[in-house]
């Protein structure tokens, strides 16, 4: 099983190299590059600037408001200095941000992404063969990349392309053309994998004449966990705090529903249009938080990642501790030795 740091949306750009560095100390596989305030690309470029064997990928940049060639060679170039470290992370967003923030106009989001990828996919194989560029979709049209405008080849193999998702056709695509499957920390429950994500990712998979090892998946899930039982409750709760911010968005109520639990979702969304905002968290009761995330401490979680993910995922995202580096080191080598699902296969 590999193991992904997730990175707080607020760390100064200044700090990044120092964080990174911290990541790849404690024995990370990967570093997952959020965008909310600052640029993915930049925050990327940081982290890979001042490791050596940490895998970087964004999760999730946004794609809509970029040009597809420009995030191509962007990738193209953060896999050059890193030699091979980097993976491109593409994300739709909501219709509300893309026009209200952006200013870009909204389409089917599906179709757009697909078409998004293709012309990302086109242009690295262009740099890497010299082969012509030419990109004919409904929502892109691009026939040109001069040889003084292509980069050329890599020594080494190009970066992988992530998607995430939470709806059918979302996870459908990624097993169309992904290389990877980022789950939402509100849908990454094994329950929600076994019963929605799997089958339609492998629905994906089969449309597109590809394979299961094509595709990695990696899980987002909160945990419940600190050194020691005292963190743990204090862990608790600090995450159902932020669970019931979660869960008041309808999109993300998916594994709620699995669960028979529709009504709570809709209470916490009645809760935001009312300003009721810091009483969120007390809708998320002990069974609530019991049956949805995973518990224990730093000595335990391991066990309980395996029972609940042993043999399901390829990679799980553990939050990195600031402080016990030592017994923090231990367990994410721990859970490296968990079965992975393309090893289980």
């Amino acid at each position: 099983m590999r193991v992904i740091a997730g990175m707080g949306d607020r760390i100064p750009l200044n700090d990044i190299g120092r964080y990174a560095q911290h990541v790849e100390s404690l024995g990370y596989d990967i570093l997952h590059i959020p965008e909310t305030i600052h640029d993915s690309m930049a925050v990327a470029l940081l982290a890979l600037e001042h490791t050596t064997t940490l895998r970087v990928q964004t999760s999730l940049t946004l794609a809509f408001p970029r040009s597809p060639m420009l995030l191509a060679l962007q990738s193209w170039d953060l896999s050059q200095m890193s030699g091979g470290r980097f993976d491109l992370g593409l994300a739709t967003q909501i219709k509300q941000n893309i026009e209200g923030r952006f200013g870009i106009p909204w389409s089917s989001p599906i179709r757009k992404m697909n078409d998004y990828v293709i012309a990302v996919k086109t242009a690295w194989h262009s740099f890497a063969t010299g082969e012509p560029f030419i990109v004919d979709t409904e929502q892109y049209h691009m026939n040109r990349l001069q040889p003084f405008f292509n980069p050329g080849p890599l020594p080494h193999d190009g970066p992988q392309l992530l998607l995430g998702g939470v709806n059918d056709n979302a996870i459908r695509l990624a097993g169309e053309v992904a290389d990877w499957f980022v789950t939402h920390p509100t849908n990454s429950h094994p329950r929600f994998l076994r019963d929605r994500a799997l089958p339609r990712l492998a629905e994906g998979i089969n449309a597109a004449n590809r394979t299961s090892q094509d595709v990695q998946v990696a899980i987002a899930i909160p945990y419940i966990t600190g050194p020691d039982q005292s963190a743990v409750e204090q862990s608790r709760e600090s995450q159902r705090a932020v669970l019931g911010f979660l869960y008041s968005t309808p999109a993300y109520r998916r594994t709620l529903e699995l669960f028979g639990w529709d009504g709570l979702g809709a209470q916490l969304q009645l809760m935001t249009r009312s300003g009721d905002w810091s009483q969120l968290g007390q809708l998320m009761t002990d069974e609530v938080l019991d049956a949805l995330i995973p518990s224990g401490t730093w000595d335990e979680l391991p066990n309980v990642i395996n029972d609940w993910f042993g043999g399901l995922v390829d990679a799980v995202l553990i939050q990195p501790s600031d402080n016990y580096n030592d017994e923090f080191a231990q367990l994410i080598s721990r859970v490296k030795l968990i079965e992975s699902r393309l090893n289980a296969a």
